[in-house]
């Protein structure tokens, strides 16, 4: 027992001296280990200090920068851009020097018969910074110079809408060009295009490029879904900078601006930026389809500013439809000129003349259809098939709309009573050629002329010419040049006669003369009524015949 007591006692500070030596142990060991990682720590500082010091002399300690690995954060954008470039195209159009003619559009900006009497001076001077992109205007100069005495070029942009070629883009993008050319993304060759149809209306054309197979169309969206706020991208060639593409939102609708042609152009508006060039591009939804085309900017510098233009892609469908169905867009007219109904001028008119709501009568055509129905100015258009008329733009997309020849009973408030008419509609470009006829019916090319009609240039006679001119009498066209030894030189025309008949048949327009003409052949004899000034520039009209043989060649 004693013994093993005392092995007991022994065994106590034995074990008090295994603690002592494990603590000891442990202390050296963090002290080892702290000091290893100061050792590291100094030599890491030591070496890369020393490197960054001597890789950036100029800039000491400055760490540089890392790019990170790619990672696409939103890409919607990117898929509409690949997937609709592809649709875009760019278009070139060269002007070659032509002699000096009146310019149709500066007839057109003085004649106005939709606006009334709402004059370009009520326009705040907007005209004097919203631009068209440059597309009618290949010199940089006014829109309305009326000759071009030097070659010129000017671009502009295109969207495909149909695999055979069909491109839809602005008709001052290719008006009066002499060469249109297209540009594919990624593809350097020019292919040649040719214009289908246009309508000034709308500023809209259709082309055709030749050439070039396996075209992606873009898809077309429905512009009466756009609501203001919804995104919207621009795709064109703004300054030529092909497949150009900006984004913004829809800022308006139905957006009307000063112009000469307002009743048919109600835009979407849009901050997308849009320059010169990207005139006949599409402006698209998020979804990629083609809800407007890229038309017109408000500028005071001529470049972007934030205000941008397209017209719908539902005017453009419908537009686009007739002319590839019929070569140009037809719509209805009644002969009839209004004050604009959302001005003060047509709300004191209405109150005089004793209506409440109503159309006001300004001008009548004179023999169009309103005429020849009996409606007068001062007349209030109250009804149109027995329902109310309250404003202009509800009468003009009525009416535009109704087939031409189509008869509608319009009830007029005159003198305080009401009186109904039968009016038969009629075609709106041939009734006001001068604001809303296609060009090429008056500007055709000297080659186009002297194919169709003997070697001379025509065109057809607005009513307003003919008072100017003080022409009585009714019908004919217009000799406005005569190429050297042509037929028609050969015959003794002169630029400045009236064509009334050819072999005794009357000659109403351009298209009468080259029907009559088609069924002619060589050694045929032909006998045309001309009037003549008795002065080359003055006088009374002098009818005389002209004639000749046709020959072979």
């Amino acid at each position: 027992m004693p013994a093993e007591g005392t092995r007991r006692r022994e065994e106590i500070p034995m074990s008090t001296f295994d603690k002592m030596r494990k603590q000891k142990l442990l202390s050296f060991t963090l002290m080892l280990l702290t000091l290893s990682a100061g050792i590291v720590i100094g030599s890491f500082i030591n070496t890369y200090g020393v490197k960054a010091a001597r890789d950036n002399p100029q800039a000491p300690g400055a760490t540089p920068l890392v790019i990170p690995n790619p990672v696409e954060l939103s890409n919607t954008f990117s898929q509409i851009a690949k997937q609709v470039e592809p649709s875009v195209v760019n278009i070139s159009t060269t002007y070659n020097p032509k002699p000096a003619t009146s310019s149709r559009n500066l007839r057109r900006r003085q004649a106005n018969p939709d606006q009334g009497d709402q004059g370009g001076g009520d326009n705040g001077g907007m005209e004097d910074f919203f631009n068209r992109f440059f597309g009618g205007n290949p010199f940089g100069n006014s829109p309305d110079m009326p000759q071009m005495d030097r070659r010129g070029s000017a671009l502009g942009s295109g969207v495909v809408v149909d695999r055979a070629g069909y491109i839809l883009t602005n008709n001052h993008v290719v008006d009066k060009a002499d060469r249109i050319q297209v540009k594919f993304m990624g593809d350097e060759t020019q292919y040649d295009a040719k214009v289908v149809g246009v309508d000034v209306p709308t500023d809209l054309a259709v082309i055709r490029v030749m050439g070039k197979h396996d075209l992606s169309p873009a898809k077309i969206g429905n512009s009466d879904a756009v609501q203001v706020g919804d995104w919207a991208m621009a795709i064109g060639s703004p300054f030529g900078f092909q497949a150009t593409v900006t984004a913004g939102i829809i800022s308006a609708k139905e957006r009307d601006v000063p112009g000469e042609t307002t009743e048919f152009q109600h835009y979407l508006q849009t901050d997308a930026a849009i320059n010169p060039g990207n005139s006949g591009g599409p402006l698209l939804n998020i979804r990629g389809e083609v809800i407007g085309i890229n038309t017109a900017i408000a500028s005071r510098s001529g470049g972007y500013q934030g205000i941008g233009f397209a017209m719908p892609i539902n005017t453009a469908a419908e537009v686009y439809n007739s002319i590839i169905k019929t070569g140009k867009m037809t719509r209805g007219s009644i002969g009839i000129s209004f004050t604009p109904s959302d001005s003060p001028q047509a709300t004191a008119l209405l109150k005089s003349f004793g209506a409440n709501q109503g159309v006001f009568v300004q001008t009548v055509a004179p023999g169009g259809p309103s005429d020849k129905a009996g409606i007068k100015s001062g007349d209030v258009i109250v009804a149109l098939n027995g329902k109310p008329v309250t404003d202009g733009n509800q009468l003009v997309g009525t009416v535009t709309a109704t087939p031409v020849g189509s008869t509608v009973d319009v009830g007029v408030l005159r003198d305080g009573k009401h009186e109904n008419f039968k009016v038969v509609v009629g075609d709106l470009a041939q009734i006001f050629p001068d604001q809303f006829g296609n060009p090429s019916d008056q500007n055709q090319s000297p080659e186009a002329a002297t194919a169709a009609t003997f070697g001379m240039e025509i065109t057809p006679l607005t009513q307003r010419q003919r008072e100017t001119m003080d022409l009585k009498e009714q019908g004919g066209i217009q000799v406005t040049s005569v190429e050297p030894d042509s037929f028609a030189d050969d015959l003794g025309l002169q630029a400045g006669d009236i064509i009334m008949s050819l072999n005794r048949q009357p000659v109403n327009s351009t298209d009468d003369l080259q029907k009559l003409k088609a069924n002619l052949k060589p050694g045929d004899a032909v006998a045309m009524r001309i009037l003549r000034r008795e002065h080359r520039n003055s006088g009374d009209w002098i009818s005389s015949y002209v004639a000749g043989t046709v020959p072979s060649r």
